[in-house]
């Protein structure tokens, strides 16, 4: 694939300093571009290596010091800007390949014609499946499962019976949606296991990373919300409520039936109990552990999670415990010393 740089700076909304009509065939980083590829910088921190690059064009913020030696498309948020060029220059047109021979198909299922069902993968009983659609090799998809259009979901998924998944979703592999929650009850002699007859919503537009687990609910759903992105290897128990827009990364734990508001962002090895709720566009810190509400706009740290500016002033203090533990030391001999004078 060529784009000019004409097409590439109104598809940024951007300025052109250069020839509209130079062809750049990819993007790609400033260390490893060549003189038909485009790079970009987010920051002045990178004017060494914005200097010495070979790129045959730049993306830059419109903020940039001085003018390279090169074409350059100025954006306000060069970052943004590389995600939708990477996008444009990764895309492939959507092929529909049919349903393979070798993909069991079960009884009563509405397929679109226009789908791609690779061999080994598994669809149960009465399962609906949208139009430009890709099921990779291995996915298992439980009777009653409904996926939207333009769904891909990886290999070696499985999606349990009953759930629905939405339209535009990209599920990576080794994903698993659906399994029970993680529930039992003490009966003084066994741990009774409590039945999750409930089921799972994934919205439209959202991301599952490799090796995420969504459990089912109890009663009633657990809910991703509208654009969510979840990274590999996340947790989210039973009947838990993720709003739109929300961030989870790697090794993030939800305990069952916490509600996230929209635009959630919670940092990796971080852990929410359950039954809690967080607020829109609440941000929790990596390893941090949640164990009450947090109202909205707010940012947490630390296990018990506290506010972050009275986390960041304990963590200072904690630095200086063992020089304080030596001063209350010497002061104690001090005292003792002119108590035994008196």
């Amino acid at each position: 694939m060529k784009k000019n740089l004409g097409e590439l700076c109104r598809l940024l909304n951007g300025e052109l300093m250069g020839p509209p009509e130079f062809f750049v065939t990819g993007v790609q980083s400033l260390e490893a571009a060549g003189p038909d590829q485009i790079s970009f910088a987010v920051g002045r921190k990178y004017r060494d290596e914005v200097r010495d690059t070979r790129a045959g064009a730049l993306i830059l913020p419109k903020d940039w010091p001085d003018y390279p030696d090169r074409p350059v498309i100025f954006v306000e948020n060069p970052y943004l800007a590389y995600a939708h060029i990477a996008a444009l220059f990764s895309s492939t047109p959507f092929e529909a390949g049919g349903v393979s021979p070798e993909a069991h198909i079960g009884i009563d299922c509405r397929i679109h014609a226009d789908v791609s069902i690779r061999p080994g993968a598994h669809i149960g009983d009465r399962v609906r499946i949208g139009p430009n659609v890709t099921i990779h090799p291995g996915v298992c998809l439980g009777d009653d499962v409904s996926v939207g259009d333009g769904t891909t979901v990886y290999p070696n998924v499985t999606v349990y019976q009953g759930c629905s998944i939405g339209s535009n979703v990209i599920i990576h592999a080794g994903v698993v949606i659906g399994g029970d929650g993680f529930g039992y009850v003490w009966d003084g002699n066994a741990h009774v296991k409590i039945p999750h007859t409930g089921t799972v919503v994934i919205e439209d537009h959202v991301e599952i990373g490799a090796n995420t687990t969504i459990d089912r609910g109890a009663l009633g759903e657990t809910r991703i919300g509208r654009g969510t992105k979840i990274d590999n290897l996340v947790m989210v128990g039973h009947n838990v409520q993720v709003g739109e827009n929300s961030i989870l990364v790697a090794h993030v734990g939800l305990a069952g039936s916490c509600r996230l508001g929209r635009g959630v962002v919670i940092g990796g090895q971080a852990g929410v109990a359950g039954h809690i709720e967080l607020g829109d566009g609440v941000q929790v810190a990596a390893q941090s552990g949640v164990v009450q509400s947090v109202p909205a706009s707010q940012v947490v740290s630390g296990s018990p999670a506290i506010p972050h500016r009275i986390w960041l002033k304990a963590i200072l203090a904690f630095k200086r415990l063992p020089q304080l533990v030596q001063d209350v030391r010497e002061l104690k001999k001090r005292i003792s010393r002119l108590e035994d004078g008196s």
